[in-house]
């Protein structure tokens, strides 16, 4: 459970680094070109590390449904979208708002099995949760930016 609690910790730390790279990126080529330079050198990063870690294996799709062929295009989508609201919103909001968002639809997706995922029930600890993590953002958000004062 450690593991995963730290891999965990390690996605979060990348998802907001990705997020201001893609920010970066967007301000000097199109939404479109900075999605697929991002999903190119992934691609190519991931193609380069699972030979060098599992070789030629990488390569077995024999237990692969069709279907699965298509899970792709949500990384188009989240790219995108993720780049548009950054420039919108910023990085801060951006995340916490896709944090929230991540939350509750995994809630759901959990609750109602979606795409064959092992069905859990929901629990009042789990609504709870969702909506103290929502009134934290909306916390966060009400508070004013007041710049630090220098000190002499």
């Amino acid at each position: 459970m450690i593991i995963g609690i730290l891999l965990a910790l390690v996605a979060g730390a990348f998802v907001g680094l990705q997020n201001i790279f893609n920010r970066h990126l967007n301000e000097h080529v199109s939404s479109w070109f900075a999605t697929t330079f991002v999903l190119l050198t992934g691609s190519v990063a991931a193609l380069i590390i699972g030979l060098l870690l599992q070789g030629t294996k990488i390569f077995d799709v024999s237990g692969m449904k069709p279907s699965y062929w298509f899970f792709g295009l949500v990384g188009v989508g989240v790219i995108y979208t993720m780049i548009q609201a950054m420039r919108r919103l910023g990085p801060t909001k951006t995340v916490l708002i896709s944090i929230i968002a991540q939350l509750a639809f995994s809630l759901l997706f959990d609750v109602t099995g979606f795409l064959t995922l092992p069905q859990v029930d929901l629990k009042w600890e789990d609504i709870m949760g969702v909506l103290l993590i929502i009134s934290g953002v909306l916390i966060f958000n009400l508070k004013k930016k007041v710049p630090l004062a220098r000190v002499k």
